[in-house]
């Protein structure tokens, strides 16, 4: 999949990433991180298994989900002035 972008020209290898910063700067914004829930095993002794739900978490502040929608919209705003430019 990387060399059918890298044959369209810089240009959508850097509007795809200026997307996926923007699309990571609103999720961060608006959900403050990222949480997932998984099953850890407690005790396992022949037929019998005992599992507990764990819930792991990674924040992300505030500050780094504006610094990732304005890199976005950066890139975004970089990569049409080329792409009009060429």
């Amino acid at each position: 999949m990387a060399c059918i972008l890298l044959r369209q020209g810089p240009e959508v290898v850097v509007r795809i990433v200026g997307i996926l910063l923007i699309v990571l700067g609103l999720g961060g914004l608006a959900y403050g991180g990222l949480s997932w829930t998984h099953k850890d095993k407690v005790v396992d002794i022949g037929p019998v298994e005992v599992t507990r739900d764990k819930t792991e978490s990674f924040p992300l502040p505030p500050v780094a989900g504006g610094a990732c929608l304005l890199a976005g919209a950066a890139l975004l705003v970089a990569s049409s002035r080329t792409g009009r430019a060429a």
